[in-house]
């Protein structure tokens, strides 16, 4: 297995920008350009470095590995958020999943999964935490513009 089968974007002698740069399209990817974008917005002297840590770290150097897919990372994802209790962490990447590829049964697999694992009290959070997410996002669903609500061309 070569480096760039085994290494996603970490290769020998890439810089720092070509890992922060890789990192970076996989989280735009993954979380969305608005949420990075945001994300990005926020930062401040105190903020930036640890926003260049986990561009480079998580999304260069780990998200980019071929090894498993993104669904199966979203996955083990989606397991530590809940392990750990990290709520907001969740909601983004329960969105993240269903970006990924996951479809909401899948999710609800892997939050039983979580019940037996990582206590019933945290999976029911998770639950509660997933319900919100999928009710926000079909409310943006109902919000977005059909193709026959788009304005006629001009003749």
């Amino acid at each position: 297995m070569s480096g760039a089968e085994r290494n996603g974007v970490v290769q020998p002698g890439a810089t720092s920008k070509e890992i922060y740069d890789g990192g970076m399209v996989v989280r735009r990817e993954v979380l969305g350009a608005a949420h990075v974008d945001r994300a990005n917005a926020n930062k401040d002297a105190f903020t930036e470095d640890f926003q260049d840590m986990i561009t480079r770290i998580a999304w260069g150097g780990i998200w980019t590995r071929p090894g498993i897919s993104r669904q199966m990372r979203s996955a083990v994802t989606i397991t530590a958020m809940v392990a750990h209790g990290h709520w907001e962490e969740l909601a983004m990447h329960i969105r993240a999943a269903i970006t990924n590829g996951l479809s909401r049964d899948e999710i609800k697999e892997i939050l039983l999964q979580t019940a037996i694992y990582c206590g019933v009290p945290s999976a029911n959070t998770a639950f509660k935490t997933a319900q919100q997410v999928f009710r926000d996002m079909d409310a943006a669903a109902m919000d977005a513009p059909t193709p026959d609500d788009a304005p006629a061309p001009p003749n």
